[in-house]
């Protein structure tokens, strides 16, 4: 049995957790600063370090009580190194390096984006943990969205990803434009349900031959839409004050509109790869995968079983990180105590820029 504290602290959740065996949450303690950024309409990066800086020991402290387990019964720290703000993972890669020196701790550096992934790992009502490989992941968050072979643990083949906006960004910045307020994903699948997703024909940039994604232009459409109504000229760049009321009706429509163009294109183009690449399972992954018409979607059309996590674990937790470090550790990848934080880590670049050593 492999006892593992994770810590996560890439945006602005505070986050820790106790799971065994990379699958079992003993405890998930997440502090949320949503309200906090809420009038910013985004993440304000400096606030989200302060904050993380206040709430981490308690966040911390929480979890182990939680779980009901001794320090001493802990196997591991494992922390996010990357990818994220730099000023919020050096709050958590500081604090798990003390904790690692304090108890006389293994220290895993974890990837964010791998830790996403074994979301789909945690035991869950509904969950199958186990896996036969190869499975293809979508990684579909406000920051990245990637597409990916996964051959075993720890092997990932990218085969494409978003070449502009993210996924979750494009759902930001089209909530900004219909003064829906922020986070962008709830508020557009919110009024999503009382409009008519074929309303508004909106591009889908399909980019064949390829598995790359494009949201740019499907934004670009909606703020022409805007514009049009609002009877600007459409070489304006001028964007919706907060608070500009448009008709309800046109909101509604729009953002049905415009979630409906996302999700044919994730769906259409994961289910492709899927087959191509003989895939046994689809695990989709990241905030984004909290939309309820995505879920239903992938649900409905995916050639092969599908894996998505609940809720809790779609938007950032310490829970996958302590799950991709447990495989990690069980590979026999420890990181170093100058463990240091890259804002932009790939994923394929993982076991080299985390500062690992294996034994």
């Amino acid at each position: 049995m492999t006892v593992i504290l994770g810590i996560e602290t890439s945006c602005d959740e505070t986050a820790a957790a106790v799971v065994v065996d990379g699958r079992t949450i003993l405890s998930n303690i997440v502090a949320s600063q949503i309200e906090l950024h809420r009038q910013y309409g985004g993440v304000f990066p400096e606030m989200a370090s302060r904050e993380h800086v206040k709430a981490l020991l308690p966040v911390v402290t929480a979890a182990v009580q939680e779980a009901d387990v001794d320090w001493d019964e802990l196997d591991a720290v494992a922390v996010t190194a990357g990818p994220g703000l730099a000023g919020s993972l050096l709050v958590g890669v500081n604090a798990a390096k003390g904790l690692a020196f304090w108890r006389g701790l293994p220290l895993v550096g974890v990837n964010h984006l791998e830790g996403h992934i074994y979301s789909n790992w945690i035991e869950t009502e509904g969950n199958r943990p186990e896996k036969v490989f190869p499975v293809l992941v979508l990684i579909v968050s406000g920051g990245h969205t990637e597409l990916v072979l996964m051959r075993d643990h720890g092997r990932y083949q990218r085969l494409g990803g978003t070449i502009d906006d993210a996924a979750g960004e494009a759902f930001d910045k089209v909530a900004r434009l219909l003064a829906l307020g922020y986070p962008g994903g709830p508020a557009i699948q919110h009024a999503a349900r009382e409009g008519n997703p074929r309303a508004f024909d909106l591009p889908r940039a399909w980019l064949p031959g390829t598995h790359d994604f494009s949201f740019s232009g499907l934004k670009t459409a909606v703020l022409r839409q805007v514009q049009q109504y609002e009877g600007q000229d459409a070489s304006t760049s001028r964007r919706l004050t907060p608070g500009r009321s448009l008709p309800p009706e046109l909101v509604a429509d729009l953002a049905a509109s415009f979630q409906e163009a996302v999700v044919d294109v994730l769906v259409a183009k994961t289910c492709a790869a899927a087959e191509q690449f003989s895939a046994t399972e689809i695990c989709v992954c990241g905030g984004v995968a909290a939309n309820a018409h995505l879920r239903a979607a992938f649900l409905q059309q995916a050639p092969v079983p599908v894996s998505i996590p609940p809720l809790y674990l779609c938007t950032d937790n310490a829970v996958m990180i302590a799950a991709a470090g447990h495989y990690r550790y069980r590979a026999g990848y420890r990181s170093r105590l100058d463990l240091d934080v890259v804002a932009n880590l790939p994923l394929a670049a993982d076991n080299k820029t985390v500062q690992e050593m294996q034994v």
